[in-house]
């Protein structure tokens, strides 16, 4: 069974493992000379005090790399699930073929432990080595990525660590569930796919932010946490404020919500991103259209605060094994499905 099975993966296995040899030797040309860049960089910026312009350079210049191999780690997992898991068993179903072998001595249960096992086995592993040896290219990126693209951010945090050894399980094994429900190739690729973008769409939406209590804490105005102050030209007007989804001192947090409170912690109402007014005199004073920088030191004295939830960045590594360990349990229930349907109703 085993000789078997590994000669129908053998294909698309060395199709994988050659683009991820191609990917691994681009990572390891290019990562020693990335991480020297940015250490030279934060060396010189921390002795003329640059670090911003530094941080925003830097990414800048390796935006499209960083994207693209974050990309390729997301999507990892779900072609696993779409060409290896869910044709797994329904390509025997289609040509008959589980017949003639559960007609021998192999009894089904050990045959789906076989397919499962090793197939399984080699979409962790280079799920697992994939989104490892991204992780350890990225880092230098992903340390000076803004607030949007920060390690903890939702499109980041599933390409990193762990975290892609557990999605490419679960997707494997709900390609071969949903292939063994619906016994059809085809249908069952599209409805496998369509079920893990769902579930990976609501896990960072509903469910990661509460693996572990946020924090809710007031911050002072700052360049850290404020986008742009709009001071009409003329005076006259509101002085408009947009906040940013970031908190100082917590770098890299995943910020959760922002809004600005007043000095009595009254929220005015807004949403992330979009101009919050405040009424203060805009003719004269610090806030007119010649007081410069001065408008928002006079915001901090009039209490005006940033009220943010957030998850800090330290909590990155408990939340990759977190949440490893719900798609492991959630690959668990599938396979026990898998093994109940297939000796109590396929036939």
């Amino acid at each position: 069974m085993i000789w078997l099975t590994w000669r129908q993966l053998r294909g698309s296995a060395v199709m994988t493992a050659a683009l991820l040899v191609v990917l691994a030797i681009a990572l390891a040309v290019t990562g020693p000379g990335l991480a020297s860049r940015y250490s030279a960089g934060i060396a010189d910026c921390t002795q003329n005090d640059t670090c911003n312009r530094f941080f925003d350079r830097f990414f800048g210049q390796y935006e499209i790399p960083f994207m693209a191999v974050s990309l390729v780690v997301l999507l990892l997992p779900a072609l696993v699930g779409l060409f290896w898991g869910a044709p797994l068993i329904t390509r025997e179903l289609e040509t008959g073929t589980h017949l003639l072998v559960w007609n021998q001595s192999v009894t089904r249960g050990r045959w789906l432990a076989v397919k499962l096992g090793l197939t399984g086995l080699v979409a962790v592993v280079a799920a697992g080595l994939c989104g490892l040896a991204v992780t350890w290219w990225s880092d230098p990126l992903d340390k000076s990525a803004s607030p949007g693209l920060a390690l903890m951010a939702p499109l980041v945090f599933g390409a990193r660590g762990i975290a892609p050894m557990g999605y490419a399980a679960f997707a494997f094994v709900l390609g071969v569930t949903l292939g063994m429900l619906v016994r059809r190739t085809l249908p069952a690729m599209a409805l496998a796919l369509a079920v893990f973008a769902a579930i990976q769409l609501a896990m960072p939406q509903l469910v990661r932010p509460h693996l572990m209590p946020p924090v809710t804490s007031t911050f002072e105005l700052s360049m850290t946490n404020v986008e742009n102050i709009g001071i009409p030209p003329n005076g006259g007007g509101p002085v408009q404020i947009v906040l940013r989804s970031a908190v100082p001192g917590n770098a890299g947090a995943w910020v959760l919500s922002s809004d600005l409170i007043d000095a009595s912690g009254r929220t005015i109402t807004s949403q992330n991103g979009e101009p919050v007014a405040i009424q203060v005199s805009t003719t004269s004073g610090p806030c007119s259209p010649q007081g410069g920088t001065r408008c928002m030191a006079e915001l901090n004295r009039l209490g005006y605060r940033q009220k943010a939830t957030y998850q800090p960045l330290e909590r990155f590594w408990p939340f990759q094994w977190i949440e490893t360990g719900i798609y492991a349990l959630l690959t668990l229930g599938l396979t026990w499905l898998s093994f109940w349907w297939i000796r109590r109703r396929l036939s």
